[in-house]
């Protein structure tokens, strides 16, 4: 372990070297993995789980499945709560390497940062128009992971031609940062209000925020408060979990051998887990995904930074890549697949009850229907993206 270094100290290697011409960077089968496993989780939402458990209450099995198909109330983790971070988490692993194959295709670092905020903008006009579907009008958020993303991209790229020690300072300054702005918000009158107050939902600074913030855009009746508790201020903290991907995107690029880097990745993940629950469990800071609490970028993080280290070991380090193609079709292609995900469902099923209706009029009263008929939706999905990936048509921002 001693050529290993510690996982924070280890990040301090420089991140782009202006003097070296560039070389292109080989492109790691792991990320695509990683990152068609997080989309695949969100696409099997429409697998609806939930259904099958109702219709099966006495199953512990379904109710399971059911359960880490869901969200937490509030605060802790289930296995849903991790594709938002996953997903924020990999647009930081892949900028150093997208950064790195641009300067080597010799473009200025102008045209670098315009198509960063260029990128940006889309993201976020990306993220609206998907959620104003079968509106009335443009439904003005910004609290799904593509707005989320965009809000944070423009600071994520400026981050990245900085030093890490100045990366490091931004992300310690987010959390704190963060922390502080939930703690001031004044607690309810009321005898010996607990700490957790100041993270109440739409009781906090940031849905003050959003109250008058969002009633700034044309609305059919006035925002009053998010019924999930999500801001739009999320996106803050959710630039230091891109600051995590940043860290693990150069450990992947940096010279490491491969099992440096797959333990780097453990003790990583480890510190992140124990510093997350550290602050949780005592009580400073509560693990909220919602609102996206700096306890929750670090035990959420420590998870991507264990899952990003074992897909790099299976895949890159053991070459074992024959199982994961349904994975790299859907990682390669994200924005496809999020995107069909988000149109393509409700059309399928119509579609399946047009032309297929005596299967689903077999299926029909079957506790298992929904499953049924959302494992062909999904089947079809893939099979979408597969004809992309064969075609080497990929959507890119």
């Amino acid at each position: 372990m001693g050529g290993m270094g510690n996982p924070i100290a280890a990040a301090t290697t420089p991140q782009l070297d202006r003097t070296a011409k560039p070389a292109v960077p080989a492109r790691l089968a792991s990320i695509d993995v990683f990152r068609g496993f997080v989309m695949v989780l969100m696409m099997a939402e429409v697998l609806e789980l939930a259904k099958v458990s109702a219709a099966l209450p006495a199953s512990a099995f379904w109710a399971f499945l059911a359960k880490h198909q869901t969200h937490v109330e509030w605060g802790g983790c289930i296995l849903h709560d991790l594709i938002q971070p996953g997903f924020s988490f990999l647009v930081g692993v892949a900028l150093p390497f997208s950064l790195a194959r641009r300067k080597a295709e010799g473009q200025a670092q102008l045209r670098l940062t315009l198509h960063a905020f260029y990128r940006a903008l889309l993201l976020v006009l990306l993220g609206v128009f998907l959620r104003s579907l079968n509106a009335p009008q443009t439904n003005w958020t910004f609290v799904d992971t593509l707005t989320q993303i965009g809000l944070g991209y423009g600071f994520l790229y400026m981050l990245a031609w900085r030093t890490p020690r100045e990366q490091w300072a931004a992300f310690i300054a987010i959390l704190f940062g963060y922390w502080l702005f939930f703690v001031v918000f004044p607690l309810p009158k009321m005898v010996d209000p607990p700490f957790s107050m100041h993270w109440a939902k739409n009781n906090n600074y940031a849905a003050a925020f959003d109250l008058w913030f969002l009633n700034l855009f044309p609305r059919a009746t006035p925002f009053t408060g998010n019924p999930g508790g999500y801001c739009t201020l999320n996106f803050i903290p959710t630039i230091a979990t891109m600051i995590l991907g940043l860290f693990a995107g150069e450990v992947l690029r940096g010279p490491r051998a491969p099992w440096q880097k797959v333990a780097w990745f453990a003790i990583a993940g480890a510190i992140g887990l124990a510093a997350g629950m550290f602050f949780d469990k005592t009580g400073i800071c509560p693990s909220v995904k919602r609102i996206w609490t700096p306890s929750w970028v670090l035990f959420s993080g420590g998870w991507c930074f264990i899952l990003m280290g074992a897909f790099y070991l299976v895949v890159d380090v053991w070459n074992r890549r024959a199982w994961a193609l349904p994975l790299v079709v859907v990682g390669m292609n994200s924005i496809a697949a999020y995107m069909i995900a988000h149109l393509c469902p409700e059309f399928i099923k119509r579609t399946l009850q047009t032309h297929l209706g005596f299967v689903t009029r077999h299926w029909a009263g079957s506790p298992y229907e929904p499953f049924l008929i959302g494992a062909v939706v999904l089947a079809l999905e893939w099979v979408i993206l597969l004809w992309m990936y064969r075609r080497k048509i990929f959507l890119k921002i």
